[in-house]
């Protein structure tokens, strides 16, 4: 397939939200527990939470590049009942308006106790209304990931691991974020962020590494013969059919060498795995807070390139019929 460079930004910028919020949102728990120190609202969750708002509205801004037509966008959520992208246009805006009403509240600092728990802490509404958050973001994860999954032509992304990996590297993108804006706001949470999203990391790697394995181990179920129609053992397609190429030609192959798409997959496998787990590593072993920024920068480029692979690696079955150029 073709990657489109509106949506690799769409779905790495939106994790990475969704990845910082769930780490945000995870402190506020720890805390609420005495297993972190508390922050103060106003100046560690609510601009921690605008971070998370600026992700996710530069996301959906990215989406309108590849649409046909943009003033019709608000018409895709209209088959919600069959379409996983349908589910992501209500899923995506209704998160952005839990995680600035979560921010709202921190900031202004109206946080009354809606319940008391067994032990006698105090449920207050932030928790209340950063659980509906994080319900609305593993729901987002799992709507953007089946966009893809759900097509079981395309055999590279019709896998479990896709959603796995989605949910996976847009949470270790959030949590190195979360951890390089601790170390600057508030560095008793930073070792915190770090070591989750060291090991979030780590699981993304993992995950991402079967998902290659699966996808190398695939064959067409279809050949140039029942492409066409023809039963004869030997087919040699000698042309692509239009001298200035076509819709299939363009939107369905990306157009790259083989050496340049193998190039891409180490690259990414480096940059948004390997590399940042060990400046994470490090970080944790002692070295300097300045080792977060960059982290997190190595990571989310390394993102994009394994979302131009993710594309790229899917074989659409057309291609058998325009074999001379894919």
């Amino acid at each position: 397939m073709r990657p489109d460079f509106s949506v690799l930004l769409l779905t790495t910028l939106i994790g990475a939200g969704q990845g910082l919020f769930l780490a945000l949102y995870t402190a506020e728990i720890y805390a609420l527990f005495d297993l972190l120190p508390a922050q103060d609202g106003r100046a560690f969750h609510a601009p921690g939470a605008l971070i998370a708002l600026v992700l996710l509205a530069a996301g959906l801004a990215a989406s309108f590049f590849h649409l046909g037509r943009p003033e019709r966008a608000w018409r895709a959520a209209a088959q919600w009942r069959t379409s996983w992208l349908s589910r992501e246009v209500i899923a995506l805006p209704a998160f952005m308006a839990a995680v600035a009403a979560w921010g709202a509240i921190h900031y202004v600092g109206y946080r009354p106790a809606l319940a008391t728990l067994p032990s006698g802490i105090p449920v207050e509404a932030t928790a209340a209304l950063g659980a509906a958050g994080t319900l609305l973001a593993f729901a987002l994860f799992l709507c953007t990931a089946m966009i893809y999954a759900c097509l079981p032509f395309l055999r590279e992304w019709a896998s479990a691991l896709t959603p796995l990996n989605f949910t996976l590297m847009g949470g270790a993108s959030g949590f190195t974020l979360a951890a390089a804006y601790a170390a600057a706001g508030a560095p008793s949470l930073a070792r915190f962020f770090a070591v989750w999203a060291l090991v979030l990391t780590l699981a993304a790697g993992v995950g991402r590494l079967a998902s290659l394995a699966r996808n190398a181990r695939l064959r067409p179920k279809s050949t140039p013969q029942t492409a066409i129609g023809i039963k004869h053992p030997r087919i040699v397609q000698k042309s692509m059919g239009f001298m200035g190429g076509s819709f299939n030609t363009r939107e369905f192959f990306h157009g790259k060498a083989g050496t340049f798409v193998r190039s891409v997959r180490w690259a990414f496998l480096a940059a948004a795995f390997a590399v940042p787990s060990l400046l994470l590593a490090a970080y944790l072993a002692g070295a300097g807070g300045a080792l977060l920024p960059a982290a997190f920068l190595v990571q989310y480029c390394g993102l994009l390139a394994e979302r131009w692979y993710f594309f790229a690696e899917a074989n659409h079955p057309q291609n058998l019929y325009y074999r001379a150029i894919a």
